[in-house]
């Protein structure tokens, strides 16, 4: 028979291990062979913590930014009218710059560089924010006036156009639907660290009102508009502009919604009965087009064509086949305040505007004119001769103009 040898257990072994003569020489196991400490090398070890990415958000420890800006922050400064109050708010007043980043109140609309206080019924609370928003006006104008320094000579001026046209310069600033944005002031104090000037190409709605632009532009940045062609601005920063002590300039994390305003366009227009209104809306979108617009264009010369065109009709009609709806819409609001008109409808992509029953050409088309009877603009490429009684209007074409002075001096 085959015996098979006997194979002690590791167990055995193990429990017989220690009663070895390595005592003897003075040798000691080390920790993960000693019997004492075996229960304590098969324990589980202690969970890491969670990795945490390193956060914006993340305000431990830190204090809120303080802002020195002397105007009431906002998302946008061309788009937004401080004179149209908004019914309601889209959201919760969610400060778009982040949870405690900065030590202004955010109102839904606008973080206010006064603090707002609870209104009460002695008129001295008022008066005392008036005094607080004209001695912050006062000193930004200063400041500014400290900043631009000594006017540009017609060389220098000159110069700095050349020197930041699009063929030799390459850097510049888009304006576009939303306006002039918060943020954007940050990008402007960006560019004026390596150069004098900036070029800032503007497209889409805000180039209706060019002049508020403009203003906005001087007003926010601080700096002077040198040169504007078009859509195309160019702003100088000023002499004595130093880069490290420009203001302190919070960024918005994200866009806020925008509130809700009343209805532009409600079921009837003013003075007129629900028959007549629809009429109007149906002769308005039958009426010619005056002109078609394109996405991102540039619509500077819009308000002038539109108050030509009301000379002669009572209904004006803009195609806006591509815009979006929020563009012609905003498009429309701003024809009603500048030209000015009544809207009429919004449907099929079309801006219908009327004139309305007592129409008057606004006082900017008479601001240069020498007689009440007629108006000539030269810088215009037709001439209107314009009879102010009432609403009577009739074009007169350059050539009619010629061969009148011509007979006038003859005789």
């Amino acid at each position: 028979m085959f015996f098979r040898p006997s194979i002690p257990k590791l167990s055995s072994i193990f429990r017989t291990r220690h009663f070895s003569k390595l005592k003897d020489y003075s040798f000691e196991p080390p920790p993960s062979l000693n019997p004492k400490n075996q229960n304590s090398v098969f324990r589980n070890p202690k969970p890491k913590p969670l990795y945490k990415p390193p956060s914006s958000l993340d305000r431990t420890g830190l204090k809120p930014v303080r802002s020195d800006l002397p105007f009431d922050i906002k998302f946008s400064y061309t788009e937004s009218n401080s004179l149209v109050k908004a019914i309601g708010l889209r959201e919760p007043k969610y400060s778009p710059f982040g949870p405690a980043r900065l030590d202004r109140e955010w109102t839904g609309t606008c973080a206010p560089a006064i603090k707002p206080t609870v209104k009460s019924v002695e008129p001295g609370c008022l008066d005392a924010m008036a005094k607080a928003q004209a001695e912050l006006e006062k000193k930004a104008r200063k400041s500014r006036e400290k900043i631009l320094g000594e006017p540009l000579t017609p060389v220098e001026r000159t110069s700095l156009i050349e020197k930041h046209q699009r063929n030799k310069c390459k850097q510049q600033v888009n304006l576009g639907r939303d306006g002039l944005t918060h943020n954007m002031l940050n990008d402007i104090h960006n560019h004026w660290k390596h150069a004098e000037a900036v070029r800032i190409k503007c497209l889409g709605v805000p180039t209706i009102d060019m002049k508020n632009v403009c203003t906005q532009l001087e007003e926010k940045t601080g700096g002077l508009i040198i040169h504007r062609h078009g859509g195309v601005i160019i702003l100088y920063r000023g002499r004595n502009y130093i880069p490290k002590k420009r203001p302190v300039i919070p960024l918005m994390l994200w866009k806020p919604h925008e509130p809700v305003y009343p209805r532009l366009i409600k079921t009837t227009i003013e003075g007129l009965s629900i028959e007549e209104t629809k009429e109007m809306r149906k002769r308005g979108l039958a009426a010619p087009v005056l002109t078609k617009l394109a996405k991102n264009g540039v619509y500077c010369h819009l308000v002038s064509m539109v108050r030509d065109a009301f000379l002669t009709d009572e209904l004006v009609r803009i195609d806006c086949q591509g815009l979006g709806r929020s563009d012609y819409k905003k498009i429309g609001v701003k024809l009603r305040d500048l030209v000015p008109c009544i809207l009429v409808t919004f449907e099929k992509e079309q801006i219908v505007v009327w004139r309305g029953k007592d129409y008057k050409p606004s006082s900017q088309e008479f601001e240069d004119s020498q007689s009440e009877s007629e108006l000539v603009l030269p810088d215009l490429e037709t001439y209107v001769r314009i009879k102010c009684k009432k609403n009577d209007f009739e074009r007169r074409l350059p050539w009619q103009i010629c061969t009148n002075t011509h007979s006038g001096s003859e005789q």
